[in-house]
């Protein structure tokens, strides 16, 4: 019998192991395949005005994909050589040189990589038609996609995960030469020392981890902790003090806790949890750096995913906020206007709710006593009157009006935020006319608009008295403004209005920006989307392995409970309780470190990001407790099978 045929039974008999490893590997090509696929895909380069841009997000995509893959491949690989090398000092006894031991090791590796390879590329190759077609629906294209395999994302994939699958691979056939022949048969005692727990660094973990949250959640522009620091390094100060103290957390504090269980000698001497408490107490130091690197993967993932899901959810809504009117453009001459008007009320797939002209004042105003932390003294205003204020906010639907008199005014700001905004209410500041000033008092603050802001400047509500007193000593410019019926599937007419409206009217249309949103935040969540499930594969997968490892040791402590007639059903239940202790302890950290960089990018966004992080949360914790069930049954089926 070959080496070759060796390393082949070797694989399909520990095939049951290997399976989570494997699965992942191949999920991990297929998105890799699918990411290089959708650079070059015919369908997107047609249907979309930024595939430039489509393909380098891909290529980054593909590149963090790649050195993720390789890491993830390595990380796991050191798990197997546990295992192994019981059975690899076999060899060695047995006499089996060396070299030999590990060109067997080399192959096994290597054929799993490149049968995971094919099986990819096949995958991805099969799925590449539906992927185009995720994609595309929720970057808003309707388009009909053709199937079609990339050769370039073919030769791509192949040469990328063959040097990886080689590399690892070279990894396995070192492990005869790093130990000696003791050290590979004592494999299972390494690291079995109770550890000491400290109070005071357990209390240090929770006090970098609470001064990591304070710091984000502090309103950065006013905070002193973040002018002292420099907006460059406060970043990493967080990073630095929030990792450590999880790292500490899982290294000391679970000690510490594990250790004061003990205490509570009715629970501790129940059934055998005697057993799945001092096990877990000997390992979980020595499992707090896996532990602390699945937590942070799983906040990363969170906090991006959420990010991205949450930019999609609230793409209308923003694009509302800076679009209220469907179009609206300046009335640069009367046969414009007229020619718009025909288009619009000519077009049978939109109907008119509301066009109204405006007259308005643009005016420059010294805003010294605003003191506006991002402008200079001097800021130039679109004013409308009191009445067509009232009359944009009631066709837009708004049961908000105001009631300005003399020199009161109101600020709409549709894009205020608390700290960086101007202070409007209270303040007073001059509008620049022909030889004079007109001094106005803010009275109001709207943080919308009526008006869209590409078209309009930051927008003044001023009384009809004054605005009347205003348009005799400057030129009213009218904007000529539009609500109609299906605005987010106007692109036809939208880009029949461009072609005949020039730069300087300054056409603003709600389906432009809502497409161009819809594009950027649907290529972000579809990335970001099928990254995260590779992380979360990942992640799961390597809890997976370091628990299975750990079953491996314990099956002799679990025989000998068999044989002292502990029943079957107590040792699923003190499995599924250590299991869970390992798989809860980074869920619920990494949950807890997202949490805090949603709220401060919430808080940074001005926007509610609720409803889309409670969904990417709770479908996160629902692979997890796949992962956590299939993890339970193999330790389970590992501790109970008959020698």
């Amino acid at each position: 019998m070959t080496l070759f045929s060796i390393a082949k039974k070797n694989i399909v008999q520990n095939f049951n192991n290997y399976f989570l490893y494997f699965a992942s590997m191949i999920f991990s090509i297929v998105i890799y395949f699918t990411f290089v696929s959708l650079k070059y895909d015919t369908t997107i380069q047609a249907t979309s005005d930024g595939s430039p841009k489509i393909s380098s997000v891909f290529s980054g995509a593909a590149f963090v994909l790649m050195i993720f893959v390789a890491i993830f491949i390595w990380y796991s690989n050191s798990f197997f050589t546990r295992k192994r090398k019981k059975e690899v000092g076999l060899y060695s006894l047995l006499g089996v040189r060396k070299k030999q031991i590990g060109r067997m090791l080399f192959y096994e590796n290597f054929i799993m990589g490149i049968l995971a390879l094919v099986i990819g590329i096949l995958i991805g190759s099969v799925l590449s038609k539906f992927f185009v077609s995720i994609l595309m629906k929720v970057m808003g294209y309707e388009a009909i996609t053709n199937f079609s395999i990339s050769s370039e994302a073919v030769i791509n994939t192949v040469l990328v995960f063959v040097v990886i699958t080689l590399i690892t691979s070279f990894q396995g056939y070192r492990l005869i030469y790093r130990f000696k022949l003791i050290d590979l048969f004592q494999a299972d005692k390494e690291g079995e020392q109770e550890p000491n727990a400290s109070i005071i660094v357990a209390l240090l973990s929770l006090i970098l981890i609470g001064l990591g949250y304070w710091i984000a959640l502090q309103n950065f522009l006013e905070s002193n902790v973040w002018k002292s620091l420099g907006f460059a390094i406060t970043p990493m100060v967080i990073l630095v003090t929030v990792i450590l103290g999880t790292y500490l957390l899982f290294s000391t504090l679970t000690v510490y806790l594990l250790k004061m269980s003990r205490k509570n000698k009715k629970n501790y001497w129940k059934g055998i949890n005697i057993i799945g408490t001092s096990q877990l107490l000997y390992r979980i130091k020595g499992n707090a750096r896996t532990l602390t690197i699945i937590a942070v993967l799983s906040a990363t993932t969170l906090t991006a995913v959420g990010t991205a899901y949450s930019l999609y959810y609230n793409n209308r809504s923003s694009v509302e906020t800076i679009n209220p009117n469907s179009m609206m453009f300046i009335a640069t001459d009367k046969n414009l206007t007229k020619l718009v008007e025909d288009i619009v009320s000519n077009n049978k797939d939109h109907n008119v709710v509301f066009h109204q002209s405006i007259p308005t004042l643009q005016l420059d105003a010294d805003i010294t006593n605003l003191k506006d932390k991002f402008s200079n003294d001097e800021e130039k205003y679109t004013i409308i009157s009191n009445s067509h204020f009232n009359e944009l906010a009631k066709a837009q639907d708004r049961n908000d009006f105001l009631s300005l008199k003399a020199n009161e005014a109101a600020a709409l700001d549709a894009v205020y935020m608390e700290g960086m905004s101007p202070k409007y209410v209270g303040a007073t500041i001059s509008l620049k006319l022909n030889g004079s000033d007109e001094k106005i008092t803010f009275t109001n603050l709207k943080k919308y608009s009526v008006l869209n802001l590409y078209t309009a400047y930051t927008s003044l509500v001023v009384s009809d008295e004054l605005f009347a007193k205003l348009e005799k000593e400057a030129n009213p410019t009218y904007m000529e403004v539009y609500n109609i019926t299906n605005e987010d599937d106007a692109e036809q007419l939208t880009k029949d209005i461009q072609s005949i409206v020039p730069d300087e009217a300054a056409f603003s249309s709600f389906y432009a920006n809502y497409a161009s949103g819809l594009e950027s935040s649907g290529l972000l969540i579809f990335m970001g989307g099928f990254l995260g499930l590779v992380f979360l594969a990942a992640t799961g997968s390597i809890i997976y392995f370091k628990q299975l490892t750990e079953a491996n040791s314990d099956k002799g402590r679990y025989e000998i409970l068999n044989k002292i007639g502990v029943n079957k059903k107590e040792v699923r239940k003190s499995i599924a309780k250590q299991v869970l202790f390992v798989f809860a302890l980074p869920l619920l950290a990494g949950s807890a470190h997202s949490i805090v960089a949603l709220t401060a990018l919430s808080k940074l966004l001005q926007t509610n990001l609720v409803i889309p992080v409670v969904i990417c949360m709770g479908v996160y914790t629902c692979i997890y407790i796949v992962y956590y069930f299939l993890t339970v049954n193999a330790y389970y089926k590992i501790v109970t099978k008959s020698n």
